[in-house]
């Protein structure tokens, strides 16, 4: 480079921005775990998603799966509410995504929701009863049976209490606490054992017999009954004890008591009392044989079979046929013969008449008895007793005589009820004595039978007293005693045995609310009603006879109408039942008796009839038959139906499944109906059925079982019926060629489709169509489709090779009558076009920026000075080009056109496959420069001609950056270094000189790259003066400027500090010259320059903003005296000292002024401190101390 060319230095400021920007951060979901109870309500809050944002950033909050379908949330605040019913039995923990966004960023996470319990399941018993029997002397606290529950809840919702009827009750959401309770019926039957004695029913007990019946005639008939009623044990009966013995028997098993032998009631009295025990034919619990007895009364009814006979009675009474009596004469009085009558007949009525010559004279009485009486005579005609002449008397009557009454016992009856002042019978008593007639009166005794009775006391009429009271079934037979008085109140009296007959007031009683019996199908019932009547057993009131109310099943059973046994009369059958029953059939019983009107009591008989396994599952029908269409995953094809009549689910639950000749294609799936179950076919999901394949026809074997196995079996024929879901396929399209610019209308092409389906109606739909242009494809329009296949040329478009060499057709095909699936091909059909070439395209130069320069020392002929490139867009032949030069013309520096001969030729090269000849031509203008000698540039290399020669191309890339032109090497040239001749012209054929390539390749951002590749100087050129840059010297201006107000500022401030620095010098000076003492300094003489206070070491008139120089004096309108006084200090040499000493003190002075530099705080001193020092130099500062003056001072 030369060494004069100028440089000019400068400095770039590079202002770097560097931006930061600040990440924004993702936000944080905190809190994973919620907690929520189960039973929160539809719409109710649940939990609020926990995040934050590092930019406080506001947050969306969204859901996500799993398990997004249970909650909402609200975008804005992360509240999440509840959408859907939440069951913690089904599933505890529920995890559930959940998303956050703050704009930018957006995370995803997934939340953990534990269902925290709520009781809200019942208790589930594991068995739907607990039937059980138990004897009856089961001792108290005996375990019967165990129920046992389960609860889904936990925690206390989980506890089953079994006292009564809830669980352990609990709460989650709501406050109040839910208690749920299930029922299990438990049918405890307490089963009866041996542990009572029988009972004797109907007591009391009383018969009647007449006297002299014959042997075996019955008497009477007790009954006793096993209170055990569980067991009714039969009964034995026997006689333990009789006042009259073996006068009766009984029958052990019935309880008639019958004659045994004669009976003479006149020998063994008016009753007989047997004492009757029943004994059970069963032992009891405790080992014996339980019994009870009773007491049987038999009255003996009296007949008429005994004579009257007359009796002489003393002490004794005997029998006598001949009595003598007296009587006074004439007297009118009785005559006694202590003559007694008697008849051993209980009811026997005696007449006694006179007989004989003076039967008239005398009567009897009594005329009549029915009882033992005394017999006396009356006189009748006393004047007939005459002892004198034994025909007269005279007679008088006494009330000598009693009432009698004709019965000892008289036997009323009256109905129990019957209204007050009902009649039972008049009863009289009769009195001979005359001043009795009439006169008796009657009275009933015991006062306590008044309470029901009662007499006319004139009467003697018996009536009812008490109708309420008179009840047969508390009281049958009343015994009192009838009193008649005459006036004498001579009392006479009989006995009344009054019998209460029944009426029918009393109804049968059964003696259970209600029956229950269950009985399996098929089963035998047998059920006793019992029922009890509390009239009268020996009547008809007290007979019951046992129905059945007519209802919709009593016609299936039977009941013994006198026994009221309950029995099935046909079998029964659970499913004759109306399922709605549950086996459940009510029967009404009636027990009536046969009184009138007859009464009568029901009761209801539940009858459970329980279910056995007795029916096998039915299909409706006897086969089945189905199609369905092939290809349909999980195809429904068809429902079988069975039905399996057994009442329960325990045993009519049908489960299908296919046996045989699914061949893994099908699966059915049961489902419960209104009346039996249906089981659903349908193709496997994972299998598709193929028409097209071997199997067309399925014959499956379908089971159906119910739970005990018992099973039916039906065949079911599915037909598989073909579809059109076969995809049509492309057959193989050969590659088709049009020539360019075609006009033909016809095709040029035609794709072929196949499919399977016998049922077909292929389509074709154009895809695409891509032209092949510059070897990449791009979509164009040449060419369409038609639905039938064939390829046309499209007449709105014109093929050209030289844009497109080739088409590529992508084509679809569709099956108009696919019924299942893709109706399209798989893959498309494709369909190659190759464009065909035409010469229709002239030769095109191709443009250059180039600039062509011959240089007349290097224009020998045949010297390359251009190159053009053209192309022909055909192809082939087609494209070949021929080159030639047409005309010459030169321009010369005044603009002033010559044609001239032809100076140059052409040579056609190939290059790139550019070739000429050919028929069509086009022409271009070549501009060529000629370029002088003079802006011939040398450029020196210290590297090899090889090396530049190898790195030419770089060299001219660098050459033409820094200078803008074209570079044109006229030679390249090697002696100590390595010579390029170049020369350097711009488009406009401007050339640069030597100077100015200099100056461009300067600049250091292009010499650095060409002194890499050896560039070491450019060559002498002819000097041409260089261009004013007015804003170079402008800046240098500038730059001078400011150097001259720099030194004018540093002179000003030497000098300056020149003049101080001598003030100090003859301050310190008067200081050294002084000889006072420094008791008196505080009197010393002035300093010039200063003020007064100078002694007290301080200068108060510095600490003002003053101008300095009239402190030092600077100014014109200071004192002579102070200027004298600093020009003797400058010359005040009268301390004489050697030169020697002088530069010792000087030494001396500088060393301590040199160490108290540090203490100049002021900048003033500081300054003065600093102002002798220069770079570089090893003298220290010189100064002068005075005690009395520092910098303080200045």
């Amino acid at each position: 480079m030369s060494s004069g060319m100028e440089g000019v230095t400068g400095s770039i400021l590079l202002l770097c921005l560097i931006s930061f920007t600040n990440a924004n951060t993702s936000p944080t979901i905190n809190s994973i775990v919620r907690e929520l109870c189960e039973d929160t309500p539809i719409g109710a809050y649940g939990f609020t998603i926990e995040a934050t944002d590092a930019e406080n950033d506001p947050l969306t909050y969204s859901l996500r799966e799993p398990n997004a379908q249970y909650f909402t949330v609200e975008s804005s605040t992360g509240r999440v509410s509840v959408s859907r019913k939440l069951d913690r039995e089904a599933s505890n923990v529920l995890p559930l995504g959940v998303g956050v966004s703050d704009g930018p960023n957006f995370v995803e996470r997934v939340l953990t929701v534990v269902l925290k319990d709520a009781n809200d399941n019942r208790p589930i018993f594991q068995d739907s009863s607990y039937d059980i029997e138990i004897p009856e002397n089961t001792p108290v606290n005996t375990l019967l049976f165990k129920a046992v529950a389960t609860d889904a809840d936990t925690s206390s919702a989980s506890i089953v209490r079994y006292n009564i009827d809830e669980d352990g009750g609990g709460q989650c959401y709501f406050d109040e606490t839910n208690y749920f309770s299930s029922i299990a019926f438990s049918f405890v039957t307490v089963v009866d054992v041996p542990d009572l004695d029988p009972v004797f029913v109907g007591t009391p007990y009383v018969g009647n017999v007449e006297e002299n019946s014959f042997e075996g005639e019955s008497v009477f008939k007790v009954t006793a009954i096993d209170r055990d009623t569980g067991i009714n044990d039969a009964m034995i009966y026997s006689i333990e004890n009789s006042t009259v013995d073996h006068l009766f028997e009984i029958s052990a098993t019935e309880g008639d008591i019958t004659v045994l032998s004669h009976i003479d009631r006149e020998l063994i009295g008016d009753t007989v009392s047997l004492t009757v025990k029943a004994t059970e034919s069963k032992e009891n619990i405790h080992g014996v044989f339980a019994h009870t007895t009773t007491t049987v009364q038999i009255n003996i009814i009296d007949i008429n079979d005994n004579w009257p006979e007359f009796y002489k009675c003393g002490l004794s009474c005997v029998k006598e046929s001949h009595f003598t009596g007296e009587v006074v004469e004439h007297s009118l009085s009785s005559v006694s013969f202590n003559m007694t009558v008697k008849d051993l007949d209980k009811t026997s009525k005696t007449k006694l008449t006179l007989e004989g010559e003076d039967k008239d004279v005398f009567s009897v009485e009594p005329q009549f008895t029915i009882s033992d009486s005394i017999v006396q005579f009356l006189v009748k005609q006393p004047q007939q007793l005459d002892f004198e002449k034994k025909q007269q008397m005279i007679l008088q009557d006494a009330n000598d005589n009693s009432p009698k009454f004709q019965q000892d016992t008289y036997k009323l009856a009256v109905a129990e009820h019957s209204p007050v002042g009902e009649v039972l019978g008049t009863i009289t008593a009769e009195d001979p004595d005359t001043m009795d007639q009439g006169n008796i009166t009657y009275k009933l005794l015991p006062e306590s039978i008044l309470l029901y009775f009662d007499v006319e006391p004139h009467t003697g009429t018996i009536f009812v007293k008490n109708s309420t009271l008179l009840d047969r079934e508390v009281r049958s037979l009343y015994s009192a005693t009838l009193q008649a008085r005459d006036t004498d109140d001579k009392p006479g009296t009989t006995v009344l045995e009054i019998t209460v007959t029944d009426i029918n007031d009393h109804a049968p009683v059964i003696n259970r609310d209600y029956y229950q019996e269950f009985v399996k199908e098929g089963g035998e019932l047998e059920l006793k009603i019992e029922a009890t009547d509390a009239d009268d057993s020996e009547t008809e009131n007290s007979k019951i006879v046992f129905g059945i109310d007519p209802s919709r099943y009593s016609d299936n059973f039977t009941i013994d109408p006198n026994t009221g046994v309950l029995r099935n009369k046909d079998e029964l059958d659970r499913e004759a039942l109306d399922p709605k029953l549950k086996g459940r059939i009510e029967l009404n019983v009636t027990a009536t008796d046969k009184g009138s009107p007859p009464l009568s009591t029901m009761v209801t008989v539940i009858i459970i009839v329980e279910d056995v396994n007795d029916n096998t599952p039915q299909f409706e029908a006897s086969k089945y038959k189905f199609a369905v269409k092939e290809g349909e995953l999980g195809a429904f094809v068809g429902s079988v139906q069975a039905e399996d009549l057994d009442q329960t689910a325990e045993f009519n639950r049908i489960s299908f499944r296919i046996i045989e000749g699914s061949f893994g294609s099908f699966i059915i799936r049961t489902y419960a109906e209104e009346r039996g179950y249906r089981g659903n076919i349908t193709v496997d999901p994972d299998i598709e059925l193929d028409y097209e394949s071997a199997r067309k026809q399925f014959h499956l074997r379908v089971e159906a079982t119910d739970l005990e196995q018992k099973m039916a079996v039906v065949m079911v024929e599915v037909d598989v019926l073909d579809v059109n879901d076969e995809r049509p396929e492309f057959k193989p399209t050969a590659p088709v060629t049009v020539k360019e610019n075609t006009t033909i209308s016809g095709p040029v092409g035609h794709f072929t489709a196949q499919d399977k389906d016998g049922n077909h109606s292929l389509e074709y739909e154009l895809e695409s169509v891509k032209c092949r242009c510059n070897g990449s494809l791009t979509p164009c329009s040449w060419f369409i489709l038609d639905p039938t296949g064939d390829v046309r040329v499209n007449p709105e478009q014109t093929t050209d090779y030289e844009k497109c060499d080739q088409v590529l057709i992508e084509a679809q095909v569709v099956d108009q009558y696919t019924e299942k699936g893709e109706n399209n091909s798989v893959t498309t059909g494709q369909m190659v076009i190759n464009i065909a070439d035409i010469n229709d395209n002239a030769p095109e130069f191709i443009f250059s920026d180039s600039v062509f320069v011959v240089v007349s020392e290097s224009a020998s002929k045949g010297t390359s000075v251009a190159g053009v490139t053209a192309t022909d867009r055909d192809s082939g032949t087609n494209r070949q080009i021929d080159f030639k030069v047409t005309a010459v013309q030169f321009k010369d520096n005044n603009n002033q056109v010559i044609d001239m001969k032809m100076l140059f030729d052409v040579v056609t090269t190939q290059q790139n496959d550019f070739y000429d000849t050919g028929d069509l031509s086009t022409s271009t203008v070549l501009e060529i420069f000629a370029v002088d000698d003079s802006y011939k540039v040398e450029l020196e290399f210290t590297r090899s001609q090889a090396f530049v020669e190898e790195n030419l191309n770089e060299i001219i890339r660098a050459l033409m950056t820094a200078t803008k032109a074209a570079v044109e090497i006229a030679a390249i040239r090697a002696s100590e270094k390595t010579i390029i001749v170049a020369y350097f012209v711009f488009s406009n054929g401007t050339a640069l000189t030597s100077n100015e390539v200099e100056k461009m390749i300067s600049d250091p951002q292009h010499s650095l790259v060409l002194i890499e590749l050896g560039l070491a100087d450019i060559g002498k050129a002819p000097l041409i003066e260089p261009e004013t840059d007015p804003v170079r010297y402008i800046l240098l201006g500038m730059v001078a400027g400011l150097v001259i107000v720099l030194a004018v500022l540093t002179t000003s401030l030497m000098c300056t500090r020149r003049n101080y620095r001598r003030k100090l010098k003859a301050a310190k000076a008067m200081n050294s010259a002084s000889m006072v003492t420094s008791d008196n300094q505080k009197s010393g003489p002035v300093v010039p320059g200063t003020n007064k206070y100078t002694m007290e070491g301080a200068n108060p008139v510095l600490n003002l903003n003053i101008d300095t120089t009239l402190v030092l004096d600077m100014d014109e309108d200071s004192s002579d005296v102070d200027k004298v006084s600093l020009d003797s200090l400058d010359d005040n040499h009268h301390m004489t000292m050697s030169e020697k000493d002088r530069s010792m003190m000087i030494e001396e002075e500088e060393a301590e002024y040199d160490s108290r530099l540090p203490e100049y705080i002021e900048p003033l001193g500081a300054a003065l401190a600093q102002r002798g020092q220069k770079k570089g130099s090893d003298n220290a500062p010189v100064g002068f101390n005075n005690p009395a003056f520092n910098t303080t001072d200045l």
